[in-house]
């Protein structure tokens, strides 16, 4: 059942999602070659802590850490820990925020400066995936419009869009109704109607589509083993238009590689 949230509500989750994006913020400064996973997990959880919020992934489930963290192949639900990360990397960093009663999500995934232009294009293609779904998630549309218009941008360049995982409502609860798969049919899924609040994220892969699940029952990756990108924006619908609730500006300003700018 969806939860319709208030403008008051609204205005919750965009506050917190304000710490969910300075915390983003706090670790793209330390991404770099040779700093661990486990090192920026802490750097989250303590700015999300000490700016009056709880890190909405510990202990969901039995997560132990604040971030997943998702390196190369990893589509999500990457566990920090000792990995030192390495110039050809691409690293994804996926962050909730429990705030005054709500959850907040966002996620993106950063290249090294050693990656392939391959592999830029992957993350750059994704990204844009993620903007053109947040364009069909408006009042009169079917969440089928946002999975669609993913799908078709990016299966045009060959990737490989994942089933298994999607989109989510955001509210109260870190996962609410409805679903909002990145793949679809056009006037298909749930009518998108004022009052809701979503995750829109986008887990492409360079390679096949399909996933599989390591032992650990968390960790994610790609059968074939070639790299994944994921990007994610909590959105809230209005009358009149989308509001993106969350947001990466923190990120773009504070990561010294400008990887968008050194596309040919």
């Amino acid at each position: 059942m969806v939860q319709y949230k208030s403008a008051e509500e609204v205005e919750l989750i965009r506050e917190g999602a304000q710490i969910l994006g300075r915390a983003h913020g706090e670790v793209a400064r330390l991404i770099k070659p040779g700093i661990t996973t486990k090192k920026l997990d802490d750097a989250a959880e303590e700015y999300i802590m000490d700016h009056g919020g709880k890190p909405s992934f510990k202990n969901y489930n039995g997560f132990p850490a604040s971030l997943c963290i998702s390196v190369n192949e990893v589509v999500v639900h990457g566990f920090p820990g000792d990995y030192e990360l390495k110039e050809t990397d691409i690293i994804t960093i996926d962050c909730g925020v429990f705030y005054k009663g709500f959850h907040s999500d966002s996620a993106y995934t950063y290249p090294l400066e050693g990656v392939s232009g391959e592999v830029l294009d992957l993350l750059i293609r994704t990204k844009e995936a993620l903007y053109l779904g947040i364009e069909a998630a408006r009042a009169g549309n079917r969440t089928g419009d946002i999975g669609h218009t993913i799908q078709s941008y990016v299966e045009q360049f060959g990737y490989g869009v994942v089933r298994e995982l999607v989109g989510h409502g955001v509210g109260k609860q870190l996962h609410e109704d409805p679903e909002i798969p990145n793949y679809g049919k056009r006037g298909k899924g749930v009518k998108i109607v004022p009052g809701m609040v979503f995750a829109i994220e986008p887990m492409i892969n360079l390679g096949t589509k399909r996933v599989v699940q390591e032992r650990d029952g968390w960790t994610i990756r790609t059968e074939d083993r070639k790299p994944s990108a994921h990007f994610e924006h909590t959105v809230a619908i209005m009358e009149d238009r989308t509001e993106i609730v969350t947001t990466h500006e923190f990120i773009e300003q504070n990561y010294s590689y400008k990887w968008q700018n050194s596309r040919q």
